[in-house]
């Protein structure tokens, strides 16, 4: 799995608060997120990272083969790459970068904290 955290790691972890994937704080700042990239542009910005990004989620799903798997349906990430997700992330984007979102890349924001419960696939 490409997004393996060494021991002792676990504390720099955050997820997404876009597509849940969970990573390091200097693998974001780094490489970016593998899926949300060319709309949230984390690699090298500390704000975007702390303002798109939670170091609080529940539970962690490894996730092999997105497309195939009946977990990554039900949590809203089939069409991700492979890799460590949360089922939830605590924290919701600004209604600046919502309003990004959906007016600039025509992307539907949807929180991963829970607080819209079960939209329809």
């Amino acid at each position: 799995m490409s997004n393996f955290v060494a021991p002792g790691q676990q504390r720099y972890l955050r997820a997404c608060m876009v597509c849940s994937v969970v990573q390091t704080y200097a693998r974001f700042r780094d490489e970016g997120c593998p899926n949300c990239e060319e709309f949230l542009h984390l690699q090298g910005s500390q704000d975007q990272i702390e303002t798109c990004t939670s170091q609080v989620f529940e539970a962690v799903i490894a996730l092999a083969d997105p497309s195939k798997s009946w977990v990554a349906k039900w949590q809203r990430l089939d069409g991700y790459l492979p890799g460590m997700y949360a089922l939830k992330v605590s924290g919701q984007l600004s209604d600046e970068m919502r309003s990004t979102l959906e007016e600039e890349y025509r992307i539907q924001y949807i929180p991963r904290d829970g607080s819209e419960a079960d939209v329809d696939q």
